[in-house]
């Protein structure tokens, strides 16, 4: 191209307007950076419902804000997927199944390490439904018996360990594929014998539909010898390695929202319904209230405190995870969960 004196002037002009706005730059950058720093993606692992309500508590109360973080929470789509998000980089932190990190570890030994830095349910909430009128009530009547449930379905891939621990054959069940959003619809139909499911999800659909309690089998893994942990927080080592006091500093508001949520429910849901107008709130509020009660203010909680996992626990579940899913190698427990992030223990006693 040939540099006409047009050309020439136009270079010197932009050149100056650079150097004119080179103070502003310098003057906003530091804030830009401290925005930047302070910004935390945030992604839950199923959609905004009741459960939500111990982040968005945390949000709506300025928890957050008052640790100098500013927090952007999405919508999920499965703990698989929240593991894939903040894997991928598009988000820094999130709620994703424990059994779920430990899959992700194992089958990409040179990926991303994330890590686990808050355990909030201390059992997973996995359930097998089925009406009592098709004749099961305890787990080796599911013996012969189609189940229906997502190939995704945290109870469905652990339904092996299920089977074993009461000692009946998981290969003498029939699995059909449901969309979540149809599972519940199938067992009320009879076009399945039964179904796996979150305890607070699939009750409370059911009952939805028309369904009694008292109509219902409900056979909790928990309850049946299946001692895994459930959702934790799951970080991103950029996170963990470059912002380490962001962590700290979230995990303090999330402590402090669990326990507001644990001594009122009902507020808890006040930020769910915020977030989400079209929610029954007194659904919702007693879809929370399952929650804590069964799997996060569990006994061994209010003992032990919040957020903080036993080591030996812990490798059983990896290894009886491991076992159930085939996997490629046993994660050691201490890749899996970090509790260097953790509040003090006197701020997690409930």
């Amino acid at each position: 191209m040939n540099i006409t004196p047009r050309h020439t002037a136009l270079r010197r002009r932009d050149f100056a307007a650079s150097l004119a706005a080179l103070p502003l730059a310098l003057q906003l950058g530091p804030a830009w950076a401290q925005a930047a720093s302070n910004r935390l993606r945030f992604t839950l692992d199923w959609r905004v419902d009741g459960p939500g309500a111990i982040v968005l508590l945390a949000l709506g109360r300025g928890y957050f804000a008052q640790e100098g973080l500013d927090v952007v929470i999405d919508a999920g789509a499965g703990s698989a997927a929240s593991v894939q998000r903040i894997a991928s980089g598009t988000h820094d932190i999130g709620f994703a199944d424990t059994s779920a990190l430990v899959e992700y570890l194992a089958n990409n030994p040179t990926s991303p390490r994330l890590q686990a830095v808050y355990m909030f349910m201390d059992q997973a909430p996995s359930a097998v439904f089925a009406l009592k009128k098709s004749g099961i009530l305890k787990p080796a009547d599911l013996q012969g018996r189609t189940l229906g449930a997502p190939v995704f379905d945290a109870g469905r891939k652990s339904f092996p360990l299920f089977a074993k621990a009461n000692r009946f054959d998981a290969g003498r069940v029939q699995w059909t594929n449901a969309d979540p959003a149809l599972r519940e619809t199938l067992l009320i139909k009879g076009d399945v014998d039964a179904i796996t499911g979150f305890y607070y999800t699939s009750l409370l659909n059911l009952q939805a539909r028309g369904v009694k309690p008292e109509e219902l089998t409900i056979l909790k893994f928990a309850d049946h010898g299946v001692r895994l942990y459930g959702n934790s927080v799951v970080v991103s080592p950029t996170l963990a390695a470059e912002r380490p006091q962001a962590v700290q500093g979230f995990l303090r508001a999330l402590n402090r929202s669990i326990k507001d949520c644990i001594a009122d429910p009902a507020a808890g849901v006040q930020y769910v319904k915020a977030r989400d107008s079209l929610l029954d709130a007194k659904v919702e509020e007693q879809r929370l209230r399952h929650f804590l009660e069964n799997f996060v203010a569990t006994p061994a909680v209010q003992k032990a405190g919040l957020g903080d996992v036993d080591l030996p626990r812990l490798r059983s579940h990896i290894v009886q995870v491991s076992d159930a899913f085939g996997l490629k190698r046993y994660v050691p427990a201490e890749q899996v969960f970090s509790a260097a992030y953790l509040p003090p223990l006197k701020e997690r006693l409930l």
